[in-house]
């Protein structure tokens, strides 16, 4: 770092200072990527090479990926996602970079790092997908990705065998370090990387035509058209710029989370030169006029002694320090990827310091364990995502606190005996507790949570969180059942890797609020049952009974699935409903995993269809439809009662029966709707018993 310590002299104390600084978010603002960078070296051509991409690794940004798949073809994002549709894309994806012998290595951003300095940051960013939430509920526009997305994107690359690895925290440097070691590319799209010096360049995902195959007419070879951008094409177009002041300068304009105040105060005073700069890029004044200044210095040295110059002398010392150590951000990583996608290990400094129990660092960067656990263990917070629901009722993240309060009360260690010492109920000094920020109305809100006392033996050295590992699997199992509310003998005739969603649902179905209705239930099972269908008609078995059937039924509910219009309005109670859901499944996960899964994971990516799910609902309301189409194919309906009677099982019938209307104007209307509500609850009786005698045996859990 030959050039950070020449600008920036001794500065170990005033160093620690800068550092604690950052800790505190004293100069930290909000500006996701370079503010305006990659708007504007998209409208320059010139500062692109045209590539034919094939025979080669390629290293991608895992979350930019995902983001990209699933905003690009218009999949829903009002119904709480469709997963199966997302997989579909990505699976296309990858088909088509192995027809090019493009090896792909994913790489996914981890947890904050134990600074914490992009709070401020994340906290922006977490309130403005609120706004967006709301949005969406309302008929507007927006872009918030469905819950489980990210859970869903690992699973699709654990099954077509794409090596991924989860950095411990934000991904950038570790991408720089791997691209550079194994001089290949870099597809993402993050202003940052015009930033980082890489040897084999970085491709936009816009420029990356992977829908576009293309094929060589003399070899028939096939490859995938795509656009690099060219460091040295760049600095050539700002007089031969020295490409180690591109640091600087991503830090004088304000990058992910860094923007100084007397920044402001430079810019106020500096004259740019923005030759050159036409009306077509006016919004780009800054960007063009701060890289021509910039150009004139030999080195990050001396153009910071010029920056210094326009600042107050008391603010330059300071300014001196904060530059130089955020120019640090820029450089490669000490974490060598290769050795973990070649050996499986991985080693980071900064995890290390931590002193967490190595099976948890290992779960962390194969993608076992997510940036949630990470968050809660290492800074005693977390940032609930927001999803599209009804505003005006609570987050839908608060039906899953007692899931939360287990998970954290895990990673914290906490026994009934420290909670019983104290003759107070109420959080105490000692009483342990986390900060959650989640919505409250149409604002992000921080309170904070108590952590739930665990049984006596998780809380003994034997059971820490180092070892919890080798803690039996009758005793994590049992932990599991207790915090969800079922018995493993509810989940007897369930299928093994649907029996964490069914022990969800019934946990949902009892804390939701507002009230689940039958039909909600039933949408949800049968939306369970229709992923189940369409694995059996994408594999199917020799000589399987009722292929006919099974086809006419999956075309029945696909047709239910595209009958959804993008302009119908949104019920915002059953879009509530099924959000909480999908946070109790979320937690259910994360505790599961936490566990060392004690339930097989399901396959998230046929298990729930938010479009489907609404649709099939409001069939429901009406008729019963779904149901009876379903009893033509004796498997699948097989498979569905066992999952209702699994439910049955901890909720009880007279659950989804409403009690008698007290005003006399409505009465007229909700007799109408009690005969409604009892004949529903009466075809929970008629349904077929419960049965072992499917295909669906060979995935039952042995207690």
């Amino acid at each position: 770092r030959p050039f950070l310590l020449s600008c920036c002299g001794p500065r170990a104390p005033v160093f620690q200072s800068i550092k604690n600084a950052l800790h505190a978010g004293a100069f930290l603002s909000i500006a996701m990527g370079i503010q305006g960078m990659m708007s504007y070296v998209v409208e320059h051509k010139q500062f692109f090479v045209d590539l034919q991409l094939r025979n080669t690794k390629i290293i991608i940004d895992g979350n930019n990926l995902y983001h990209r798949l699933y905003f690009d073809v218009n999949l829903d994002i009002r119904h709480g996602g469709d997963y199966d549709s997302f997989t579909d894309i990505t699976h296309k994806f990858f088909e088509t970079l192995t027809l090019c012998n493009i090896r792909p290595y994913v790489v996914l951003d981890g947890g904050s790092d134990a600074s914490d300095k992009k709070l401020t940051t994340l906290k922006e960013r977490a309130q403005e997908k609120i706004q967006e939430a709301f949005s969406l509920s309302r008929g507007g526009g927006g872009s918030v990705l469905p819950l489980l997305i990210r859970e869903v994107f690992k699973q699709i690359l654990t099954k077509l065998q794409i090596p991924f690895v989860q950095s411990f925290s934000e991904a950038d440097r570790d991408i720089v370090s791997l691209a550079n070691h194994w001089n290949c590319p870099v597809l993402t799209f993050d202003s940052d990387f015009c930033i980082f010096d890489l040897k084999a360049g970085y491709c936009p995902l816009n420029y990356f035509q992977w829908r576009n195959i293309c094929t060589f007419k003399e070899s028939q070879d096939c490859y995938i058209p795509a656009k690099c951008f060219s460091l040295e094409r760049f600095c050539k177009h700002f007089s031969n710029m020295n490409k180690t002041l591109l640091p600087l300068f991503a830090v004088m304009s304000g990058n992910d989370y860094i923007s100084l105040p007397a920044m402001e105060m430079f810019f106020s005073k500096v004259r740019l030169p923005v030759d050159g700069c036409g009306k077509k890029f006016k919004k780009h004044i800054r960007i063009q006029g701060l890289l021509n200044w910039l150009s004139r210095f030999a080195d990050p040295a001396e153009a910071i002694e010029n920056v210094l110059k326009y600042l107050k002398q008391h603010e330059k010392e300071e300014t001196r320090q904060f530059l130089c150590a955020s120019m640090e951000e820029y450089e490669p990583s000490d974490v060598n990827l290769q050795d973990f996608f070649q050996n499986g290990l991985y080693e980071s400094e900064a995890a290390k310091k931590l002193e967490l129990p190595p099976w948890i660092l290992s779960a962390f960067a194969k993608g076992i364990l997510a940036p949630f656990i990470s968050d809660v263990l290492v800074l005693k917070r977390t940032i609930l995502h927001a999803q599209v629901e009804n505003i005006q009722r609570p987050s839908s993240h608060v039906t899953a606190l007692p899931i939360r309060q287990v998970v954290y009360g895990l990673l914290l260690n906490t026994s009934e005996s420290s909670f019983n010492a104290s003759p107070r109920k109420h959080p105490t000094s000692s009483t342990p507790t986390l900060c959650e920020f989640d919505r409250f109305q149409k604002a992000l809100r921080k309170s904070l949570v108590q952590v739930a006392p665990l049984p006596e033996n998780f809380c003994s050295d034997q059971y820490s969180l180092t070892t919890l590992n080798e803690v039996p699997l009758a005793d994590r199992l049992q932990l599991l059942l207790n915090t969800l509310g079922v018995t493993a003998s509810v989940l007897e005739t369930v299928p093994a890797l649907l029996q964490l969603p069914v022990a969800v649902t019934c946990f949902w179905i009892r804390y939701s609020e507002p009230k689940v209705k039958l039909q909600h239930m039933k949408a949800l099972l049968l939306g369970i049952v229709f992923g189940e269908l369409h694995k059996i008609l994408e594999n199917p078995e020799p000589g399987a009974l009722h292929a006919e059937v099974n086809q006419i039924v999956y075309d029945q509910f696909m047709k239910w699935k595209d009958e959804k219009s993008q302009k119908e309005v949104l019920e915002l109670d059953t879009a509530h409903i099924f959000c909480q859901w999908q946070c109790c499944l979320q937690m259910a996960l994360y505790l599961n995993q936490l566990l060392c899964t004690p339930l097989p994971e399901p396959d998230l990516t046929r298990l729930y269809n938010g479009t489907l799910v609404h649709r099939l609902y409001h069939e429901l309301k009406s008729a019963s439809t779904p149901e009876t189409l379903l009893s033509t194919s004796p498997n699948m309906n097989q498979l569905y009662c066992n999952l209702v009677c699994a439910v049955r099982r901890v909720i009880p019938t007279e659950f989804f029966q409403k009690k008698k209307a007290k005003s006399h104007k409505k009465k007229n209307k909700q007799a109408v709707k009690q005969v409604l509500d009892k004949r529903e609850a009466s075809t929970l009786e008629v349904l077929p018993s419960c049965s072992t005698n499917n295909r669906f045996t060979t995935f039952m859990m042995e207690d």
